[in-house]
């Protein structure tokens, strides 16, 4: 038997490559004949880089010193993978970890630019960036005046950076923008949102970041200001990712795509699944979100695609889905207790999976669940 485990990360608790290696151990020690190939996903968030690293052969290491999203200067890496397609995670130098406490309407994304000005001298052909985890609402201004784009007020003064310095924005000036590479750049969104509006950048992920009602208007404003002169596409889909900087980059020549399907592609999961006897993936929450673009989701639709039966391994399953599903917190007994050890808890689920599929039955653990939504 040909056993995919692809979860995602189970946020504050695993990894996704721990979870996939305690999903594995506890499939094997239940049934060491089968093949169980160790595939961890991502949506281009946070753990991105460690993905692609640990599934493609051939990658090279990075690191410069940038702009973090406040005032410090922070140590960024990003991974060169084979074929100079060079990938960067929005949050090694913009992410809200960086920040303590936040700065909803100071934080900037100026360091991403530097990090992909530093990609392009290292000869890139190719760019991909994460857009996840990010401390900013600037709608990417700050990394295209890393790359040399100037926002400017109505006297002619280059902006402070921030999202709240765009209320001012009087005149933008991409004359010294220095382009993509030849072989494009493409941006990995982890969601939909449209820049603008109440499901937006600001109204919803604002207060992520540390905004209060206040700040969110002002942050709108300024979305708004920037993209009354800078036109694009703010209603596109993922243009509000990252605070904005999905709308940014798109301007400045990006391509927006979901990030968990990109990544699928990039670290060969639709081949894996190819004569696959079952997959396996997971998260820490299992919700009514988990099927838009999210890993998954996207997981599950390679599956189907591919007529490979799938099962969810979730710390918290809020949703009952329509397949099998293991939940972490009903193992444990309590979600405090999944949290505490997790890897215990994923090994434990793949040793039912793996039992169930004997025919065999774990003394002592619930049924998989299974429902109608």
């Amino acid at each position: 038997m040909r056993v995919i485990v692809a979860p995602d990360s189970f946020k504050g608790s695993s990894t996704a490559a721990a979870a996939a290696a305690a999903i594995a151990a506890g499939w094997r020690s239940v049934r060491p004949g089968d093949d169980v190939i160790e595939l961890p996903m991502a949506d281009g968030g946070e753990g991105t880089l460690d993905v692609l690293a640990a599934a493609v052969r051939g990658c090279r290491w990075h690191a410069a010193l940038v702009s973090g999203p406040g005032t410090e200067a922070v140590q960024a890496t990003w991974l060169e993978l084979p074929g100079h397609l060079h990938v960067i995670e929005l949050a090694s130098a913009a992410g809200l970890t960086l920040l303590s406490p936040p700065q909803p309407l100071a934080a900037h994304s100026f360091g991403v630019g530097e990090l992909i000005g530093h990609a392009l001298d290292a000869a890139a052909r190719r760019v991909v960036i994460g857009l996840g985890g990010s401390a900013c609402t600037d709608g990417g201004t700050g990394a295209l005046a890393a790359l040399g784009a100037r926002f400017l007020d109505a006297s002619g003064a280059d902006l402070p950076r921030g999202g709240k310095a765009l209320a001012c924005l009087a005149r933008i000036s991409l004359a010294t923008l220095r382009p993509p590479p030849a072989g494009g750049a493409q941006c990995l969104t982890d969601v939909r949102a449209p820049l603008l509006g109440r499901d937006g950048a600001a109204v919803v992920y604002g207060p992520q970041k540390g905004a209060s009602p206040s700040d969110v208007a002002n942050l709108e404003h300024g979305l708004a200001r920037l993209s009354a002169l800078a036109g694009g596409r703010p209603d596109e889909p993922g243009a509000g990712a990252a605070g904005g900087a999905g709308y940014g980059l798109a301007i400045w020549g990006a391509q927006l795509c979901p990030g968990a399907a990109r990544i699928a592609e990039i670290t060969g999961l639709p081949d894996a699944l190819a004569g696959a006897s079952m997959v396996i993936t997971g998260e820490g929450q299992y919700d009514t979100t988990s099927r838009t673009g999210k890993v998954v989701g996207t997981v599950l639709e390679l599956a189907a695609g591919a007529g490979v039966p799938a099962v969810i391994v979730a710390g918290v399953l809020a949703t009952i889905p329509r397949r099998p599903a293991v939940e972490l917190s009903a193992l444990a007994g309590g979600q405090s207790a999944a949290v505490a050890d997790p890897g215990r808890w994923l090994e434990q689920a793949g040793r039912q999976l793996a039992a169930t599929e004997s025919g065999a039955a774990l003394p002592g653990a619930p049924a998989a669940a299974a429902g109608p939504v």
